[in-house]
This record gives structure tokens, C-alpha cells and sequence, in this order.
């Protein structure tokens, strides 16, 4: 046992700075690191193969890590989400964002259920997974052409941030309606599926309102005490605290962790003085995130790769069409015909949400989301973040600069 912890203990360290240099080496050129964190998993995973190190998904440490991961990530986009700003554009951006949503997953559970011909709960899956954005990687090539803060860069963010919610909601959805998906079948479903669904509304209710009630009452007094006692960055430190205890909540509910960090993060979002401790919680967030990303490359079987078909170039097709179709006819009244490509394209991506949401499907077994499918899901996400940043900067620097309808 002693041996083992310290086996284990020795790749965390080895993964951990790796896993930084990957990082900085890949934004020395412009690239994202997500693939880097794929590749450094799916290496640990073969050399366990061989026995050259455990098999560490059947431990302890990278499991426990990689949730940690989970938690940081929706904790850091509930966090960043400006619910007050998307309240106030939601006009707007609801109508893009509905349009992307729908777009998006059902081009997507068309292609998996009716064109490659998987099962129908790893369709929902899949198509539930793709509807989420990885903004990250867009926004990072906006800042750099100076455009975020263009008509067009606002109105990215706000159907990212109607993505992320969206992403969460159907998330939980799903969790509820896949068993009884399994057990009774979809004519059963919808006679049993009602009540499963309002039960778990319920709680999302109650879940939800005993979030706002901590908001409103509690998160500005406990993190003035912070203050007061001088504690600096480590106010941060109780911020994540909160939440992983309300992640926890939510897991014991019988939601995914995943969702209740995203509304930890809401809790603090309406705060505007927390947003000084951000520059904090980016190092942690990156510690953690990144063993998220390595366990999905532990997760890819050497076999399931090896068993990659066809079916991943209509599934990426399907990924990128959905998105540009989805905010490209919503959008084309707004923005105009090159504004709404480019939009289109930016939410292209996929990643963090994404990949969670494969990720928990594969927890719950191969009825949900076979080793083969989620395989190939994660070859889409990692072409999609490799690929859209080339496309898009010749787009975003001038003189392609994007139109509007007035301008046009």
C-alpha cells in the first residue's frame, strides 16, 4: 500500500510538470494545451499496458484529482458568468443561443442515432455533450485582435454563457431520463419520465434557491470577515472551499458534482468584489483542471482508440455544422452575414463541458456511453480546439473585419 502511494505520489509530481511545460509551450504558439493534457493521459494509460506504472484509473489519487478538476472547472464558469448582463441581453442572446442549442445537439443526435447508427442513450449523450462551447479558446484569439469588446465579442459571450447553463440543464436532464431510458425504453419513457423529471426539477428548485438565499445573505458577511481577518488570497482559498462543499451537496442530491460547482461559482459571480481574487484561484484552477484532461486520456483504452471508425469524420462534420448553422441564421438579422459566420465558428470548440459530460456517462457504464464513442467524441474536441484557432484569426484581423447589418 505504502509503495503504491508512493508511486503514485511520484507521477503526480511527473504529471503536474509536464503537464506545465505542455502549457507553456503550447501557448508560446498559440495553441491551447487541452491535447497536450489528452496525449500526457493516453501515455500514462499505455505504459500501464506494459506495467510500467499502474493502472491509475483504478486508483485512488487520480480519480479523487481529476474530480477536484471537474469542480474547478464549472466552479470557475459559474464564476465568470455575468447573469446580470445576459439577463439584460437576453433577448438577444437567448434567441442566438436557442438556435445554437438546438442546432447544435440535434445535427448532432441526427448523425450518431440516424447516420453512424449508435444506440440511442450514447446519442443523447453525444448530442448533449456537443451543444456546450469552449469559449476559452475563442475569446483568447478575440483579446488578441482587439475585438472582444466589439458587438460581436459581446454577443460570443453571452451565447457562450446561455451555452454553459443550457449545458448544465441538459446535463442534469439527462442524468435523470437515462436510467429509465435503459430499464423501460423510450415508449415507456414517456409515462414514467414525467414524475422522475419533476422530482429532480424539485430539487433543482430547492437546490437552487438555497444557492440565491446563500448569495444574497451570506457570501458578502463571510467574505468581509475573510477580509477583515487579513487573510489576502487565501479568501480565495474559502471561496473554492464553498465550493466543493456545495458541489458535494449537489452529488448527494443525486445531481452531478459538476452542477453543483457551476452554481457555487453563480453564488459569487453577483459579487463584483470578488472578482479581485481571481488572479488567485487561475493557479489553482489550472493545477487541477489539468489532471481533468489527463484522466480523460487515462479513460481512452488503447483498444477503444483502436477501434476509431469512420463515423468520427461525420460526427466532426456534424460538430462543426451544428454550431455555424445554429447561430448563423439566428444571428444573420444582428450581425449580419460575416458577423454571424464568424460567431458561428468561434463557438465551434469543445472541451470543458463537453468532456464532462462525456466523462460521467462513461462513470456510469458502457450501456451510457460506450469506451469506442466516448473515444471518438474526444478525437472531435481535440481536432475542434487544434484546428478553429487557424481558421479564425485571418478572420478576425483586418481588413476582415467583421460587419454588421448597418455597416454592411
Amino acid at each position: 500500500m505504502e509503495h503504491a502511494l508512493l508511486v503514485n505520489t511520484l507521477l503526480v509530481g511527473a504529471v503536474v510538470v509536464c503537464a506545465i511545460a505542455m502549457r507553456y509551450g503550447a501557448e508560446q504558439n498559440g495553441l491551447s494545451p487541452i491535447v497536450g493534457y489528452f496525449v500526457l493521459g493516453i501515455l500514462l494509460r499505455t505504459a500501464a499496458s506494459f506495467e510500467v506504472v499502474p493502472l491509475l484509473t483504478e486508483q485512488q489519487v487520480f480519480p479523487f484529482l481529476a474530480d477536484l478538476g471537474v469542480i474547478a472547472l464549472l466552479f470557475r464558469v459559474g464564476l465568470e458568468s455575468d447573469l446580470g448582463r445576459l439577463l439584460d441581453q437576453l433577448p438577444e442572446a437567448s434567441w442566438i443561443g436557442l438556435g445554437n442549442v438546438l442546432g447544435s445537439g440535434g445535427i448532432a443526435f441526427a448523425t450518431a442515432f440516424l447516420l453512424i447508427d449508435w444506440p440511442l442513450v450514447p446519442s443523447l449523450f453525444v448530442a448533449t455533450a456537443l451543444t456546450a462551447t469552449s469559449v476559452g479558446v475563442s475569446v483568447a484569439l478575440w483579446e488578441e485582435a482587439d475585438q472582444l469588446e466589439s458587438r460581436e465579442g459581446s454577443t460570443l459571450v453571452d451565447v457562450a454563457e446561455f451555452d454553459d447553463l443550457m449545458g448544465v440543464l441538459l446535463m442534469a436532464l439527462l442524468f435523470a431520463a437515462a436510467p429509465l431510458l435503459r430499464e423501460a425504453g423510450p415508449e415507456a419513457l414517456l409515462s414514467i419520465l414525467a414524475p422522475v423529471v419533476g422530482w429532480m426539477l424539485l430539487k433543482l428548485v430547492l437546490f437552487g434557491g438555497a444557492c440565491l438565499l446563500f448569495a444574497w445573505y451570506v457570501e458578502r458577511p463571510m467574505t468581509h470577515l475573510f477580509e477583515r481577518l487579513h487573510a489576502g488570497e487565501g479568501t480565495m482559498l474559502v471561496m473554492l472551499g464553498v465550493g466543493i462543499i456545495v458541489a458535494a451537496i449537489a452529488g448527494l442530491l443525486g445531481f452531478s458534482v459538476a452542477i453543483g460547482a457551476f452554481f457555487a461559482g453563480l453564488i459569487f459571480s453577483r459579487d463584483p468584489h470578488t472578482t479581485q481574487y481571481m488572479d488567485a484561484f487561475r493557479p489553482l484552477h489550472d493545477l487541477f483542471a489539468l489532471f481533468f484532461f489527463v484522466g480523460i486520456g487515462l479513460h481512452l483504452a488503447p483498444e477503444a482508440v483502436g477501434a476509431i471508425g469512420g463515423g468520427v469524420v461525420l460526427l466532426l462534420a456534424a460538430a462543426v455544422l451544428g454550431k455555424v448553422v445554429g447561430a448563423y441564421v439566428p444571428a444573420l438579422p444582428v450581425l449580419g452575414s460575416s458577423g454571424a459566420l464568424v460567431l458561428g465558428l468561434s463557438l465551434v470548440p469543445r472541451a470543458e463541458v463537453a468532456l464532462v459530460i462525456l466523462q460521467r456517462g462513461l462513470e456510469l457504464g458502457a450501456w451510457a456511453v460506450p469506451p469506442t464513442i466516448f473515444a471518438q467524441v474526444v478525437l472531435v474536441s481535440a481536432v475542434t480546439v487544434l484546428v478553429m484557432p487557424f481558421v479564425l484569426r485571418p478572420l478576425l484581423t483586418p481588413p476582415s473585419v467583421l460587419s454588421t447589418p448597418e455597416s454592411s
